[in-house]
């Protein structure tokens, strides 16, 4: 089992944005020391959700300061991104990683974001595959050009070539990190039916999350094996694949379940009140935003919060119902560096030894 922490630099009310930062920094350090595998990084713009608007900029800082442990974007936003200069840049992490970076990417949302960036809303509501499209090529290929609806230039050599430095390296023994050599994984959220076959279609693993419990996931999951076998894609390939998908969720561990509980319930629906509430739709068009109070019990209910044994029959629990065995979760919760690192320390020290 495959358990990270999932990051989200988020900004609780009173709290300075770089003091959302530096928590996020701090939980990811400790990740490593605490045996954790994996840190993914949130994107979020112009909203305190969540300060960190480079998931992949944020990403090559951590990689930098680890040495062993995988750090993924979860996700890198695609529709506000040119789907090359993604490819470079996870290309390069990649590379000088040593094989660590994944890339998870997802569609965002009708925000602002489209406006600011001159993406436009097309690029969200219809231009996801080709941008998708696009980023795989650049990731598999050694010349790529695009002749799309939204992407169109002449063939160009692809640089670095990831694929290519990384069987290098293993020829001459320089990989690290303990992953496999290739182009850098990549992982799409899926929220929609649509999501999930494209993502089935084009043999990706998904990025499910917090929001759903393990019934929901667990048809989602029938979902995109039906529409990979469907694609042509072998059993075997499918269940390679599919031993890919991430399951983000959120940790508290205390000694009692209550306490947990509390704790989450205390801190996490002013976050959610301040950070979800921020969002603006680039159209003007509705939006309805979860009582914070239900979304923040609902999450206590649904995830691993209370006692390091609930916690891991927990994710146990997920995992069989599911087939998911690799958790992205929230540590932040709390909004307090100081919990927040204690909470690291012991998923790593009392939940880990449980589930291996």
């Amino acid at each position: 089992m495959d358990v990270g922490a999932f990051i989200l630099a988020a900004q609780f009310p009173g709290q300075g944005q770089e003091e959302a930062l530096h928590r996020a920094v701090r939980s990811a350090e400790l990740s490593e020391e605490a045996g954790l595998d994996s840190v993914w990084i949130a994107e979020h713009h112009f909203v305190p959700y969540g300060v960190c608007p480079s998931a992949v900029t944020l990403a090559a800082l951590l990689l930098g300061r680890t040495r062993r442990i995988g750090v993924g974007t979860a996700v890198s936003v695609l529709p506000t991104a040119h789907p090359v200069a993604l490819g470079e840049q996870a290309a390069l992490l990649h590379l000088v990683s040593g094989g660590r970076f994944t890339l998870g990417v997802g569609r965002g949302g009708p925000w602002v974001d489209l406006e600011v960036f001159g993406s436009g809303l097309r690029a969200y509501e219809q231009g996801f595959p080709e941008s998708l499209d696009l980023l795989l090529r650049w990731l598999r290929e050694p010349r790529v050009g695009a002749d799309g609806e939204r992407y169109a230039f002449r063939e160009v050599a692809v640089v670095p070539r990831s694929d290519d430095a990384l069987a290098g390296q293993a020829a001459h023994g320089q990989a690290g990190g303990g992953q496999a050599v290739g182009a850098p994984p990549v992982l799409v959220a899926c929220t929609s039916p649509t999501s999930v076959r494209l993502a089935a279609e084009r043999g990706l693993p998904m990025l499910l999350g917090m929001h759903c419990g393990d019934e929901e996931k667990a048809e989602v999951v029938g979902l995109w094996r039906r529409a990979a076998l469907a694609a042509g894609r072998s059993p075997e390939d499918v269940d390679a694949v599919a031993a890919r998908h991430v399951s983000a969720g959120v940790v508290q561990i205390a000694d009692a379940r209550p306490t947990a509980a509390e704790t989450l319930i205390k801190a996490m629906p002013g976050w959610l009140r301040q950070g979800l509430g921020a969002h603006v739709t680039v159209d003007g068009r509705e939006r309805r935003m979860r009582d914070p109070v239900a979304y923040a019990e609902l999450l206590c209910e649904l995830h691993p919060v209370g006692s390091p044994r609930l916690c891991a029959d927990r994710l146990a629990a997920t995992a069989e119902r599911t087939g998911i065995r690799r958790f992205a979760l929230l540590v932040e919760g709390s909004g307090d560096l100081a919990a927040t690192e204690e909470n690291v320390r012991r998923l790593g020290s009392e939940v880990l030894p449980l589930l291996r």
